[in-house]
């Protein structure tokens, strides 16, 4: 993969769980749909049939990384549309007259939402699942919580921060078995480990975690399972979403797709997490004392490497300290009216003060390692000016963590920007207690970072 030209000048990026920079060659492929290929697929003459084509071919590059065939995939416009056309879709279909829906407390906001929508307006009963200290659902849980009313079961293929593996097969197995519709958000396994769809009713694929743009993903639906679509019209997409097709993402995603195929046909995602357990084993021990860095004992996901350290009293950590505890993990036979969205460390164990304090690493293709030795290389030492630059002027935080006007040494304090209950790593380590002059989430006080 050749380098996105956002990245050569900018501060290394470890955030690939959040989002990944696209491909040049996705960016490649898609261009022509954008100018002369700009027909409407469902067109019968040369500009539709060429359009069609297209779409067709990317339709096939995605099932073929799922390992199963074209019939299967329905583009959406994300992710999330993806999960909710899943999880509203089968129940809407369903016909029972008050459905029963189990997942978890650390699934995707997107499956919890449309959980929360359904028992709202359709008086649809929601189980939230127990999970361990790994963030894992046990299969003997779901084989207790599944009724004659049962229609759907979502439970995600890994965790976007802790990169926990479900054991989806036995899961799948068991609501398969039940003659339940089985759903698997599977964004943070596609691409990065081999995953195979074919046993599956229902997975959601999203595009830009795989290198291909926001704003695209697919629906990979076993022929025979019921849905419901979200949006009527024309019949596009197998009947599932109406609306002419945006040939020009969705032959990104499939781009994108064969790439990945290709990727893990090399091994890329082995190189990958010895990356990440590179960065662990050499970030881990400057975590300050009291902290924890760890990979779980049973994740197989090559992307994150997580940190945690103990909020106490007058620690200045990303999150307020004055917070009431969210509610604990609800039992397997629990009905509950709001699904709690929370993330892995508010919903396992350990103690919620932990969550407070998190970082995440999440690294991505390719691996170099140059960028590896440049993450984890010592620091210089302190410098002795003080935070301001040798004409008297303080540095400015740059909103991508680059303290400009500062001397060589003082760049070395990385900054970190407070987002959604958790710091994000933006330049590798942490920075000194200081104050940013920048937009969005980084106008917070940044406080003392988790190392140094």
């Amino acid at each position: 993969m050749t380098v996105p030209r956002g990245l050569l000048d900018g501060p290394i990026y470890l955030d690939h769980n959040a989002t990944t920079p696209i491909d040049p060659a996705v960016t490649e492929s898609m261009l022509p749909c954008l100018t002369a290929e700009f027909g409407n697929p469902s067109s019968t003459h040369h500009y539709g049939r060429g359009c069609r084509g297209a779409l067709d071919h990317a339709r096939g590059q995605v099932a073929a990384l799922l390992g199963t065939t074209a019939e299967r995939i329905a583009f959406t416009g994300s992710g999330s549309e993806a999960d909710n056309l899943a999880v509203r879709g089968t129940v809407l279909a369903s016909g029972v007259e008050r459905p029963h829906v189990i997942t978890h407390p650390t699934e995707h906001p997107a499956v919890l939402r449309a959980c929360e929508a359904l028992h709202r307006w359709h008086n649809t009963e929601v189980t939230l699942l127990p999970v361990d200290g790994d963030g894992l659902v046990d299969p003997a849980d779901l084989a207790a919580a599944i009724t004659p009313r049962t229609v759907l079961v979502s439970v995600m293929a890994a965790n976007n921060e802790t990169g926990a593996l479900q054991p989806v097969d036995d899961l799948a197995r068991i609501a398969r078995e039940r003659e339940v519709v089985f759903h698997t958000d599977a964004a943070q396994v596609i691409g990065k480990i081999p995953f195979g769809a074919a046993e599956l009713d229902l997975v959601t694929v999203p595009g830009h975690k795989m290198y291909a743009p926001k704003g695209i993903g697919a629906l990979c639906v076993r022929p025979g399972v019921p849905l419901e679509p979200l949006v009527y019209g024309g019949g596009q997409e197998h009947g599932l979403r109406a609306g002419t097709e945006n040939v020009a993402l969705a032959v990104a995603l499939g781009t994108a797709a064969a790439l990945a195929a290709e990727e893990l046909a090399s091994g890329g995602h082995e190189r990958l997490r010895a990356l990440r357990d590179h960065l662990h084993h050499r970030l881990a021990p400057r975590c300050r004392a009291g902290s924890t860095s760890t990979v779980p004992r049973r994740r197989g996901c090559p992307t994150p490497s997580t940190s945690a350290s103990p909020a106490s009293p007058g620690t200045n950590c990303s999150a307020p300290q004055a917070r009431s505890p969210p509610p604990p993990a609800r039992p397997a036979t629990a009905d509950t009216t709001s699904p709690h969205p929370c993330s892995p460390p508010w919903a396992c164990p350990p103690a919620v003060a932990w969550a407070h304090c998190g970082c995440r690493w999440a690294a991505g293709r390719p691996p170099s390692r140059s960028t590896r030795q440049h993450i984890t290389s010592s620091p210089p030492p302190a410098d002795t000016t003080g935070s301001r630059a040798a004409d008297g002027r303080r540095p400015e935080v740059h909103r991508a963590g680059w303290r400009r006007g500062a001397p060589e040494s003082c760049r070395w304090r990385r900054t970190c920007a407070y987002e959604s209950r958790r710091v994000v790593l933006l330049y590798g380590m942490p920075c000194r207690r200081q104050k940013s002059s920048t937009t969005g989430c980084a106008r917070r006080r940044l406080g003392r970072g988790m190392c140094g």
